[in-house]
């Protein structure tokens, strides 16, 4: 169990241990790798997110950098023109479920927080732009700290390790202790080992078999394994949009290892994934 029983944004109350949470993926990008361009105008945007929401979404994961491999970086303008409006938009049109920005630029993180943001979620763990933490604690929400090394360009040479587990619980702990020196209450912290970035088929695997191990830190969990890869592996199935029952297995994987988010792209389906995993492995 985490150090601490529940959060309460908007008018969700997320009480750890007693659910598993989904968090909806809306990329408002054109080159995601599973949904790029599905969603980059305001409208479909507003109507996936409507969707999402309907399907069982408990949040929504707001994202203007696509940061699958290889993905070139974006500037922060750029970025600010795709996520700004649609956060804003979005609660103009009634969505009002807690939202994540997807992000590693406090300039972003910032700007949706004023259109209406609830938390950040970083891939970076805070480590990209060296304002991120303070600019999380002056805004007093939540933070998303991802294990990863490298960037999407050069992440997947970056897969060596002498002790998975152990190298992601360090990362984890010293960005834990960074953000509370920054004034980062502990209880706005969630943590996600990074699934698919910098790690390879194995890896990610391993990652699912042994998550609990993150558990003693103390936190919140999110997983993001959303038609990646590792399941086209497994399937042979390139196309990343007919992986989803891949991954509703790898989310039972997660639930069963004590996940207490799932970043996922197919909220309807995965919420009944979670509502039966949940009655095996929740008390």
């Amino acid at each position: 169990m985490p150090n601490f029983a529940e959060w309460m944004l908007k008018s969700q109350v997320f009480t750890w241990g007693k659910q598993t949470y989904l968090m909806g993926v809306l990329n408002v990008t054109p080159d995601s790798f599973s949904d790029g361009g599905d969603f980059n105008t305001l409208d479909a945007a507003i109507a996936q997110a409507h969707y999402l929401v309907k399907s069982g979404a408990h949040i929504l994961d707001i994202g203007g950098q696509s940061t699958r491999p290889q993905a070139a970086e974006v500037s922060l303008s750029a970025e600010l023109e795709r996520v700004v409006p649609v956060i804003r938009a979005l609660r103009e049109h009634g969505v009002n479920v807690p939202i994540s920005v997807d992000t590693t630029k406090a300039a972003v993180a910032r700007a949706a927080v004023a259109a209406g943001a609830d938390w950040v979620n970083d891939i970076s763990g805070a480590v990209y732009d060296p304002e991120m933490l303070g600019a999380i604690a002056a805004l007093n929400v939540p933070i998303v700290l991802m294990h990863m090394r490298g960037t999407p360009q050069t992440m997947q040479q970056l897969t060596e390790y002498q002790d998975l587990m152990g190298e992601i619980y360090e990362f984890l702990a010293r960005r834990v202790e960074a953000a509370i020196a920054k004034g980062i209450p502990s209880s706005h912290i969630m943590l996600d080992p990074g699934i698919g970035f910098a790690k390879n088929y194995d890896q990610n695997l391993e990652i699912l078999r042994q998550l609990s191990k993150l558990r003693t830190l103390g936190f919140p969990l999110l997983v993001g394994t959303s038609r990646k890869g590792f399941i086209g592996h497994i399937l042979n199935q390139p196309n990343a949009q007919e992986r989803v029952w891949g991954t509703a297995a790898t989310c039972c994987a997660a639930i069963a290892q004590g996940a207490d988010v799932l970043r996922v792209h197919d909220v309807k389906e995965m919420r009944d994934v979670c509502l039966v995993a949940d009655a095996i492995w929740r008390d």
